[in-house]
C-alpha cells in the first residue's frame, strides 16, 4: 500500500504519556530504524518501514512550510522541536512532539538524523493546528510554486506578532 493511497480519517491515536517513538534516517530521510512505539503508531511493519521515506507517515494536514523548516534546520547541523501530525498505515492520525536532530559518525561527518518523539500538550496542539490550518489553506490557495514561502511568511507574521522565535513560540507552547 503506498502512502497516497491512504485515506485520512478522523480516528486519533493518542499517545501515552510514557511513550517515545525513535527513528533514525539516512541524509535521504530514508528510514534506518525505528522503535516498537514507531512500529506501533504508524501501523507499519519494520519491513514495509525500512528503507522507506520518513514521509510515508505525513499526514496532509501538515503544512509544507513546517517540513521545509524542519529540513533547513537539521542540514545546518541543528535540532529543532515541531509539533506534527502523523498519518498511521489505517488512515488514522497522532500528534507528537518531535525532537529531530543530525547525527554524526565519530569523524563528526554527518550520517543522517534521529527524531525522539513523545505525546504533546493537548492545549498546544489547540493552538498548533490552528496555524497549521490557515498555513495549509494559503498553501493551497497559492499553489505548489508559491506555498511554502507564503505558509513560511504566515509563520514568520505570527512569531512577529508574538514577539517570539520558532524555539520560544513551541516551549512556550509544550509548559502552557
Amino acid at each position: 500500500m503506498k502512502q497516497k493511497d491512504i485515506v485520512p480519517t478522523d480516528r486519533e491515536r493518542v499517545m501515552r504519556k510514557e511513550d517515545f517513538i525513535v527513528s533514525k534516517t539516512d541524509l535521504s530521510g530514508r528510514i534506518t530504524y525505528g522503535n516498537r512505539i514507531f512500529i506501533e503508531f504508524s501501523g507499519y511493519t519494520e519491513k514495509e518501514l525500512l528503507g522507506a521515506q520518513h514521509n510515508i507517515i505525513r499526514h496532509p494536514d501538515m503544512p509544507r512550510a513546517v517540513f521545509q523548516l524542519l529540513w533547513d534546520t537539521i542540514q545546518a547541523g541543528k535540532e529543532i522541536f515541531a509539533y506534527v501530525k502523523n498519518m498511521s498505515k489505517d488512515g488514522g492520525f497522532y500528534w507528537v512532539f518531535a525532537n529531530v536532530t543530525p547525527s554524526y559518525d565519530v569523524n563528526r561527518n554527518l550520517v543522517g538524523y534521529y527524531s525522539v518523539r513523545r505525546k504533546p500538550n493537548p492545549k498546544a496542539i489547540e493552538v498548533v493546528s490552528g496555524l497549521y490550518q490557515v498555513m495549509l489553506a494559503e498553501e493551497q490557495r497559492v499553489g505548489a510554486k508559491d506555498a511554502i514561502a507564503t505558509s513560511t511568511q504566515i509563520l514568520v507574521d505570527t512569531l512577529t506578532e508574538k514577539g517570539l522565535s520558532y524555539e520560544e513560540l513551541i516551549f512556550a507552547l509544550e509548559a502552557s
